[in-house]
């Protein structure tokens, strides 16, 4: 099974058994992951109160002001990355981390202004928001660890246009790693069965899903969903020949996403 898998573990996958199966059916492969729990969990801890952002268009997002910025890069880097790094090394896997700073591996404009709807309907402008959109990924990091036989380990954030930290989407990196690498295959494990036809019944998981090249989803995906097909369709925009959005709670996640489980995406 040649050429390079990027797998994306979602937060509130376990990722012992996507790991261990990871070892044994993937070559060569590079982990991309967020962590939404361990970031809502150290904000706690650190007493920093988490902050949401709700566009004019409806999509939220984390205000990421620079105390969040400091908690997400926290979880990422000493919590969720090091779980990784250990089963991966558990299963017998040689990995290392990296965060987007490391080696210029991830670059993003940080938005200087964003509006956003207040809970009585007003329009604001927030200024002191330190994330972003990915602008370009340099893969040499990567080629590098993947030739001397090592899995790379990636999250946010990325380096913003002065070098400092900027917090990006973790999907959408995760779709521009796989396309700068020249993968041949995305897997977004998360903690559904796969794309729902309703939201609300785990067992209506639709086979496979026609993105439209531009504009509105299919159907009406909400929140981490949404994102998830965004990011499928800059993954597939961007070359890479197949997207699985697939269950990361299963026994062998992997394989059962190589086995058909989830839902696979394509270009309408």
């Amino acid at each position: 099974m040649g050429g390079v898998t990027v797998v994306k573990v979602g937060g509130e996958v376990p990722p012992e058994p996507v790991c261990a199966d990871l070892g044994e059916v993937l070559p060569q492969a590079v982990i991309t992951h967020g962590g939404a729990p361990q970031i809502a969990e150290l904000a706690r801890g650190m007493g920093v109160r988490p902050r949401t952002l709700r566009s004019p268009g409806g999509l939220t997002s984390r205000h990421t002001d620079p105390a969040m910025l400091d908690v997400v890069t926290l979880a990422l880097t000493g919590r969720a990355k090091p779980r990784l790094l250990r089963a991966l090394a558990a299963a017998g896997v040689a990995a290392v981390g990296l965060t987007g700073l490391d080696g210029g591996l991830l670059r993003a404009r940080r938005k200087a202004a964003l509006r956003t709807v207040t809970d009585d309907g007003r329009t604001v402008v927030v200024r002191d928001d330190h994330s972003g959109r990915l602008t370009g990924v340099a893969p040499r990091v990567l080629n590098t660890l993947l030739e001397g036989g090592f899995v790379p380990v990636v999250s946010p954030p990325a380096a913003g246009e002065d070098g400092a930290p900027v917090n990006v989407d973790a999907d959408r990196a995760a779709a521009a790693v796989a396309a700068a690498v020249g993968a041949k295959r995305l897997i977004l494990l998360m903690s559904r069965p796969g794309v729902l036809r309703d939201a609300g019944d785990p067992a209506s998981v639709l086979p496979a899903v026609a993105l439209p090249r531009a504009g509105r989803m299919p159907y009406a995906a909400t929140g981490g969903m949404h994102r998830k097909l965004i990011a499928a369709r800059d993954a597939l925009m961007g070359g890479v020949p197949e997207v699985i959005i697939s269950d990361g709670r299963a026994d062998r996640p992997v394989s059962a996403a190589l086995d058909g489980a989830g839902t696979t995406l394509e270009l309408a």
